[in-house]
């Protein structure tokens, strides 16, 4: 699939409890004429989620998350942007319409891959994930044993797969404040936004 040229798909991707949610929501309310579509809403019911042989329901892997669904909601969402940039009804950036997806697989299925301009991936070290992971409560709750026996493994495991098989992507340090990495994402998109403004003019 590929992107039009009034449109800019970002992918706020990354580990459990990195920043991504927190970032992609700022973004979102930084730039007009931008959507936010979130990976984890896509979860599968829990009956549909298998267990694997760690004795745990298998959450972290792209087989848990719906996500034929979900490409048709990026789908759907492009065609509302290009409808809204060909009437020009939203102010701002010349027309240009900003699609924000963040998820922790996004970079791990290809269709969906494949739509981005801008790719981003937040992580922070073990500690640290494991510590944010306890202070979070999640439905169905994590059983006793889970960020070890599922969680961190399979992280390790789906960045693996991300990086022997997907190129440019920035690198994000999770443990930077929030507000330093909303400035480094935001100033980098304004690049390409100022990019893409002026090869329109040059086409007229």
């Amino acid at each position: 699939m590929r992107t039009k040229m009034k449109q800019i798909i970002v992918g706020i991707g990354g580990m459990t409890n990195g920043g991504k949610t927190t970032l992609a929501c700022s973004l979102k309310k930084a730039f007009p004429n931008s959507f936010l579509i979130c990976q984890d809403t896509f979860f599968k019911e829990p009956s549909d989620v298998k267990v694997g042989e760690d004795g745990f329901q298998q959450y972290d892997v792209i087989t848990a998350l719906d996500m034929e669904t979900m490409m048709d909601e990026v789908c759907a969402c492009m065609k509302k942007m290009a409808a809204l940039c060909k009437q020009q009804e939203a102010p701002g950036y010349n027309g240009l319409g900003i699609l924000i997806i963040e998820g922790f697989l996004l970079y791990n299925y290809k269709p969906l891959n494949d739509v981005f301009n801008q790719r981003y991936y937040l992580s922070i070290p073990y500690e640290e994930c494991k510590r944010r992971r306890c202070l979070r409560t999640y439905d169905p709750p994590d059983p006793p044993g889970y960020f070890d026996g599922h969680v961190w493994p399979m992280y390790l495991r789906n960045r693996k797969e991300m990086e022997e098989n997907v190129a440019n992507i920035t690198y994000l340090d999770g443990t930077k404040s929030p507000g330093e990495l909303f400035t480094q994402v935001y100033e980098d998109i304004l690049r390409k936004v100022e990019e893409l403004q002026g090869y329109m003019l040059m086409r007229g």
